[in-house]
């Protein structure tokens, strides 16, 4: 193999890999990146088994071939050399040249044929999708998963298909996030899909807004391609739980609130709230939301805003950390909060949205101690 290609173009590539290389591993392979020549350059792959990331960039090739080297140290060398054409050249399978200016690198590698194939996913039979409906998605829903071992299907995404729109939830049981996006160019086929989140973030990473992404499932493996990059990652199997049974359907407690003021009083009760459970209390009435917090071996606090509250008075009390985290995903200047009562879950969306897009937050009380 041989081939000339630019520092930048070998930076990109090794960039859109270098997630999906395992900074620890038992097997030595899974550490390299795989090099092949292509008809329009070169194309670079990395795995660490549950995702897989392939790219292609372009790239003067002289003698087709293929190779696999030491991830870390090829781009410590891209990063440190002059911004000049790179000679790479492979004699045999293992041993790879780098030459760039006068310096000049040998790197030993592991032959082609030890790195894992990747999955059989027929994109002929897929879907086709804007990038930035999905997206838009993505940046919606994937904060809300768990990241708790011990229920492994909320460590996933639920990636709803229909012909006419896409949803997705994510949850951690304590708090949830829902997203529906109508499908300009309609799917292929309805399906369920639970997604890990390091792939969605991939997806995120790689696909500008404006590209078109094709995207299959195989047999427990999703794929998501555009002209250069293909990404691929292992299903989550199992029944996601019925999440439509708990969201509110007749919270009729509404409070219309300035995202900034509630986000900046709830950040300040934060700081004397429990290490433990972030617990604060909110006291709803017309016209304000009164917050106060009481932590036995550290003191209190109280705020207050204004609002537009229409409804009985509420005493509830939440997990300020996630109230904060999804106040940081609402894209308007006004959020609409409801209510039912103390042990009821709340929802939260955004106010005056005028997206097609619908966006829905649920967050569960905690019990509040007097």
């Amino acid at each position: 193999m041989r081939f000339t290609i630019s520092r930048e173009k070998l930076q990109e590539g090794l960039a859109a890999v270098a997630a999906s290389i395992p900074s620890k591993t038992t097997l030595p392979v899974l550490a390299n990146i795989l090099l092949e020549t292509t008809d329009r350059g070169i194309r670079l792959s990395g795995t660490d088994l549950d995702i897989a990331v392939s790219t292609e960039v372009t790239a003067d090739v002289e003698l087709a071939g293929a190779v696999t080297v030491p991830a870390k140290k090829l781009t410590e060398i891209a990063r440190e050399l002059l911004p000049a054409p790179i000679k790479v050249s492979a004699s045999g399978e293992q041993r790879i040249t780098l030459e760039c200016g006068r310096a000049r690198f040998k790197l030993l590698g592991i032959p082609r044929d030890e790195f894992p194939t990747f999955p059989a996913v027929r994109f002929s039979d897929g879907w086709r999708i804007k990038s930035g409906e999905l997206q838009k998605l993505i940046a919606h829903t994937s904060f809300a998963v768990s990241t708790e071992e011990s229920r492994p299907i909320l460590n996933g995404v639920l990636w709803e298909l229909r012909p006419e729109q896409m949803r997705m939830v994510a949850t951690n049981g304590h708090r949830l996030a829902k997203m529906d996006v109508p499908l300009s160019a309609g799917a292929a086929a309805s399906s369920d899909l639970i997604v890990p989140p390091k792939a969605l973030e991939q997806v995120q990473r790689l696909y500008p807004a404006e590209e078109d992404i094709e995207i299959a499932r195989g047999d427990n493996h999703l794929g998501f391609r555009s002209p250069v990059t293909v990404v691929y990652t292992r299903l989550i199997e199992g029944p996601y739980p019925n999440y439509d049974q708990v969201i509110p359907r007749d919270n009729d407690r509404v409070a219309i609130v300035d995202k900034a003021a509630l986000t900046g009083a709830l950040r300040r009760m934060a700081i004397v709230a429990s290490d433990q459970t972030h617990r604060i209390r909110m006291a709803l009435n017309a016209g304000s939301v009164k917050f106060s917090v009481q932590t036995p071996d550290l003191g209190e606090a109280q705020d207050e805003l204004p609002v537009r509250y229409t409804g009985d008075p509420l005493d509830i009390g939440f997990n300020a950390a996630y109230l904060l985290e999804v106040l940081r995903h609402m894209p308007t200047d006004d959020v609409k909060l409801t209510f039912k009562a103390p042990e009821r879950a709340a929802t939260v969306e955004p106010e005056g949205w005028s997206d097609a897009a619908k966006f829905i937050c649920l967050v569960m009380p905690l019990r509040l101690v007097d």
